[in-house]
């Protein structure tokens, strides 16, 4: 088992739209970034651990858990001229963009930004590093540890 840490723009999709929506899942769709698509299509297996993470909002930080819950299949954003995710590139045939679906397990409380810098055992998470801009980012199996003991 793999865990990973999902960016979403909570006015996209919050952990609550997620756990409103049928089976408490969605697909991620819009991800344009190479190296966070590949861990998508390559690294993501059902089951995975998500930490669900709020950005780009007043208070950005982990909002919830989830799991992957489908295996990599092309994003149809990327066909879609009226999608702001459209890629002119893409083709169904050979499409550039994947996406898996991801079901929210839990809202918990908002850990942020600054809280995780306080801990040790985080001090090489990926998204504290300076400069991160990454939608999806591995996470370790201690740095999961930690925040599960401490997010609940």
């Amino acid at each position: 088992m793999q865990y990973w840490l999902m960016k979403s723009e909570p006015d996209e999709a919050s952990i609550d739209d997620v756990l409103a929506a049928p089976d408490q899942s969605v697909a991620w769709v819009g991800v344009r970034n190479y190296q966070a698509r590949n861990f998508m299509r390559d690294a993501m297996r059902v089951g995975d651990g998500v930490l669900f993470y709020h950005s780009s909002c007043a208070e950005p930080g982990i909002a919830g858990l989830a799991q992957i819950a489908s295996t990599p299949y092309p994003d149809d954003t990327q066909f879609d001229p009226k999608s702001k995710y459209y890629d002119p590139k893409a083709t169904p045939e050979n499409p550039r963009w994947m996406l898996v679906d991801v079901r929210a397990t839990e809202k918990t409380r908002l850990m942020t930004l600054p809280e995780l810098r306080t801990f040790p055992e985080l001090a090489d998470m990926q998204i504290l590093r300076r400069g991160n801009r990454l939608s999806i980012t591995p996470v370790t199996p201690p740095e999961w540890r930690c925040i599960i003991r401490h997010i609940k």
